[in-house]
């Protein structure tokens, strides 16, 4: 198995209420309540984990609430590359109703300061050796500016690693021009940074060329129960999710990336690959929390994605 870096610079304690339906501007209550030590690069590292990798995670966390992500690290054995730096890592609050509806209420990190983007970049000087690729999932904290981050992307890159970038909005905009090896957008973050339509599969085809031609070798389009496109020099699939029982859509685009650069780590055949990817996320949907819980569970949903041509899209 391949040793992977996940970097989350604006990780969250993800509060996780569910209810029947959101009824705004009146008393509502929970039925349920969950938290969790989140952020998109600590979600794909969970899975990585249950895939069998040696993962180190990194990023900035505040030190005045460290405890339910120190105490993750510890229970998955992850190598910790986390800067401390004053303050609280934020609160994301998710509101999900019955019929799987999520409302995100996104907190504001700590500020990240010049002593301590100093101190990540030496940290990653110092671990990056051994690693096979990294992932940088996730928005931007306060202090981190579009032109560090991608500076930052060009610096893992010439340390030898595979960037995947799983992002949105400038992070997205920023991390495009240092061209990673894979991306991982939904259509509505593809259009965003881009400026143009991707809602059916000729429109992803087309965006997904401009970002191969400027030398991006993967690109992974979600899109929602509507699938998963993959665009490499010579591929171009698409896979159809089967029908769940939809708890929380929160974290299954994580769950696709962890699938897609195990898959692609491993040397797996491209449908075996998009297949097992489009499998964890359907299961990531039915459950609250991250990783791969039933295996038993994601086999049947491997066996139930359908893959199909580009232009049939899924019914």
């Amino acid at each position: 198995m391949a040793k992977i870096l996940t970097l989350t610079l604006n990780p969250a304690l993800d509060i996780t209420i569910g209810l029947d339906t959101l009824r705004p501007g009146q008393v509502n209550r929970s039925q349920t309540q969950h938290s969790h030590a989140a952020g998109k690069g600590l979600n794909v590292a969970q899975v990585l984990a249950d895939l069998g990798h040696s993962v180190t995670v990194g990023g900035f966390l505040g030190r005045d609430n460290l405890q339910p992500f120190e105490a993750l690290i510890q229970w998955r054995g992850f190598a910790d590359c986390f800067v401390r730096v004053p303050g609280e890592t934020r609160s994301n609050i998710k509101l999900v109703e019955a019929d799987g509806r999520v409302t995100d209420i996104n907190g504001q990190g700590p500020e990240v300061d010049e002593a301590a983007r100093s101190a990540l970049l030496r940290l990653l000087e110092q671990v990056a050796a051994g690693h096979d690729a990294v992932v940088v999932a996730g928005s931007l904290p306060r202090g981190i500016s579009a032109e560090w981050f991608c500076q930052l992307l060009e610096r893992l890159k010439t340390l030898g690693l595979k960037v995947a970038l799983d992002s949105s909005g400038e992070a997205l905009r920023a991390g495009l021009q240092s061209t990673p090896w894979l991306v991982k957008p939904n259509t509505e973050e593809l259009g965003e940074v881009l400026g143009l339509a991707v809602e059916n599969p000729q429109q992803q085809r087309a965006a997904a060329a401009r970002l191969l031609a400027s030398g991006i070798e993967h690109v992974v389009v979600s899109a929602g129960e509507q699938g998963v496109s993959w665009f490499s020099r010579d591929l171009d699939l698409h896979a159809c999710p089967p029908k769940v029982q939809v708890a929380s859509t929160v974290g299954a685009g994580d769950s696709l990336v962890a699938g897609m650069v195990h898959g692609l780590l491993q040397g797996e055949a491209p449908a075996q690959t998009l297949t097992r990817a489009t499998a964890i996320a359907a299961q990531a949907v039915t459950q609250v929390g991250f990783g791969i819980r039933d295996r038993e569970q994601l086999a049947r949903l491997e066996a139930a994605v359908q893959l199909t041509e580009q232009q049939e899209g899924c019914r």
